[in-house]
This record gives structure tokens, sequence and C-alpha cells, in this order.
């Protein structure tokens, strides 16, 4: 049994009891056979990356099943990509040995600052392998920590290792008393991406047919924003005027109004899903739907990602134009997808604009070869990185998987 330090001593005599059960036992699936691998996260946006890893990972291999827990699915369980996901137990000592003696979780990965030391130290109980992952510079988190001592650094002294995203978490964690050599510094996860796929034959005719235009990507806009982007795309071919903008639909019904668009702000269109190609006086090539999207990213080294100028959609996640190296253009709405955003912002992969002024204006700027380039390497940067925290997060899982099988 692990020793409690006292605050979490003190935590746990004092929530016990406290809440009552949320998930009642008889609610879950009989237990299966073999290893189990738990994960819990506090955010639906770490819950998708964490999805996005153990896919990969039952690719790989099928000896293991599934829990998963969230903060965010609260007190109702919920569907996400297909996949099951249940509240965790509350920090009520009965609630939590029903969850484990029924589960018997042989791997815990557990993800971000919002702890549940009593749950923790219960799990570390049984012996399980524990991993913390996507440990941020930020204040640790428990349930109702205004009423219960703050058990943080006795819940993080139980994990076996832990995957900081920087410096600043990995300091701040071993102020709190955590051993050195339980943390590893890695960057923050995120999702894996699988890049659209792009026919070669015809990728090496679209180059021919552009003879190295200058081109730049609307990449599944909304009809409410195209105007705008239109005129921006105007006003930047005043100054480049070889210049070309390929325009994708978020909606395939909006090809003819986007059209009809065209033509009213004045510029020489040719429509994709009509077979017709671009030539030197095409200044809009308007694709039908999202089919080839991969191909308008590989050529397109700028990029508009639509559905952020238009309040409320919140916008569309930019990993994928990162990860087929475009650099990113974006309005301001984009709250779904914002700490992403504001990871590529930071690593000067991505650059918000506001109206048509400030896109075409960013058009302008960023259309050389060597500024998108620069954008476009630095995006690179940030989904490669999260790529190797995935795999250095799988190794550890791969690891643990095969001691547990190798048990007599």
């Amino acid at each position: 049994m692990p020793r409690k330090p006292f605050t979490l001593a003190a935590y746990l005599a004092l929530a016990r009891g406290r809440d009552r059960l949320v998930v009642a036992a008889q609610t879950w699936p009989d237990r299966p056979k073999g290893p189990v691998l738990w994960l819990h996260c506090d955010t639906r946006l770490r819950l998708e990356t964490l999805l996005t890893l153990t896919k990969r990972l039952q690719s790989q291999r099928d000896d293991f099943s599934l829990v998963l827990t969230s903060d965010a699915a609260k007190t109702e369980p919920f569907d996400l990509l297909g996949v099951a996901i249940g509240p965790p137990p509350s920090e009520s000592a009965s609630d939590i040995h029903r969850f484990l003696d029924h589960w018997r979780p042989d791997i815990l990965i557990w993800a971000g600052n919002a702890l549940r030391p009593a749950l923790i130290f219960e799990t570390a109980n049984t012996g399980a392998h524990m991993l913390l992952v996507d440990a941020a510079n930020t204040v640790w988190q428990q349930p109702s920590k205004h009423l219960l001592p703050d058990a943080t650094a006795g819940a993080l002294g139980l994990f076996h290792s832990i995957i900081a995203q920087d410096k600043g978490a990995a300091d701040r964690m071993k102020r709190l008393g955590v051993a050195e050599s339980k943390i590893e510094i890695a960057s923050m996860l995120e999702p894996e991406i699988a890049p659209l796929t792009s026919h070669d034959g015809l990728h090496q005719e679209m180059t021919a047919a552009l003879a190295g235009r200058p081109v730049w990507l609307a990449a599944s806009i909304f009809a409410e924003e195209a105007d705008a982007v239109l005129r921006a795309h105007r006003r930047a071919a005043r100054l480049a005027h070889r210049l070309l903008l390929v325009i994708v639909p978020r909606d395939p019904d909006d090809e003819p109004r986007l059209a009809e668009l065209c033509q009213e702000v004045g510029l020489r269109l040719a429509r994709w899903d009509h077979g017709e190609m671009p030539d030197e006086n095409t200044q809009v090539l308007l694709a039908g739907d999202d089919s080839e999207l991969g191909l308008w990213y590989r050529l397109s080294p700028l990029c508009f990602l639509g559905g952020s100028l238009v309040s409320g959609s919140g916008g569309q996640s930019p990993m994928m134009a990162a990860a087929l190296g475009s650099a990113i253009l974006y309005g301001p709405n984009v709250g779904k997808h914002l700490d992403a955003y504001s990871r590529l912002v930071t690593a000067g992969a991505a650059r918000i604009v506001k109206d048509m002024e400030s896109l075409s204006a960013a058009v302008t700027q960023l259309i050389a070869p060597d500024r998108a380039a620069s954008m476009a390497h630095a995006g690179w940067t940030v989904v490669s990185s999260g790529a190797e925290t995935a795999d250095l997060v799988l190794t550890q899982i791969d690891e643990w998987l095969d001691a547990i099988e190798a048990r007599p």
C-alpha cells in the first residue's frame, strides 16, 4: 500500500462518504477478459486525443480492452467517435471501490491537471501501472478543493511516470516534491492526424498547369464569408497579378452561389466539378466539394480556414492544414479549437485576420514563398512534436502490456 502524505490522508478522511454513487455498477457491462487499459481525462479535447492514440494502439495489438472516463461526461455517459464515455466515480470510498472492484484496471493513463486524489490513491493501491500525461504549467485542480485539504503533492507522487508539457510544468511538480526521476518533458499531446490523400498523377498535372503561379486556398468556407474572401483576393491580386485562389465550400450545395459571387466581384472563374482546368487567365478555381482537399492543401502554401469569420460556427481544426505544409490564416471565431490555434500562433505558423482588409493584407504579405515556407515549417514542428509525445505514451503502454502478459 502506498504511504499517504499527511495532506492526502486528511483529504481521504474528509472525502469519505461525501458524494453519492455517480454511475451504478449494474449499468456497466461485464469486465472483459485480459488486461484492461483505463483512460481518464478532464476535457473533451483531451478525450479526442486519447481516442486517436488508442486507435493506433489497437491497430498494433488486440490483447487489451479499454475503459474510458472523463470529467467532461459529468454525470451522464456519452459517445464520442463511436466509443462510450462515462463519468469517473466520485471521491467517496464506496463509489471508488465499486468502480475498481468491477473493472480491475491494469493500467491507468490520466491526462490533464484535474486530479481526483482519492481515486488515484485507491487505484495505486491495486498495483495498477499509472502514467500521468499532458501535465501543463497551470494550477492543479481537485474536486471541492475549497472544502478539502490540497492533496496535489500526494496524488502526483503516486504515479509511476509523468509526462510534462514543458520545463515550467516539470519545475512546478518538483516544487511540490515530485521526484525528478519520475518526470519526462515532452510536447503537448495532439490528436493523431491521418493526412488527406492526394493522387500523385493529378498533383503532377496541376503543378504543371499552374506553372509556378502563387496559390492560396480558402478551405471549407461558409457562403456567408465567401464575399469577404473573394474581395480580399481581388485586392491582393492587384499586387500579385498571377495569384490564384482555390475555394472549397463547406457545403457542396453552395457551389452555384459561390460561382455567382465570383462573377459579381469580377473574378474569372474555373469550376472544377464542371471539368474546367485553370489557365493563365483564371483567377479563382472553385471546387465543388472537399473530395480533393488533400490536393489543394499540397498545392497551396497559404490557406484561410473557413468558418472562422462566421459567428457561432466554432471554426475548424487547423492541424490538418499544418500537417500538409500550409501556412494558416483564420478569423476570430475558432472557439472549438482555440488551444490548437493558440499553439500555432505562438510557434509562428498561423495568423489571425478579422475582415476582408486584414485578410487581403495577410495574403499579400505571406504569399511570398519564403514567408509561407517559414510558417509552414513552424506548423509542421508543432504537429510532429505532438506525434513524438504520442509515440512516448504508446511505448510506455506497450511495455506495461508486455509485462502484464509475461506474468506467470
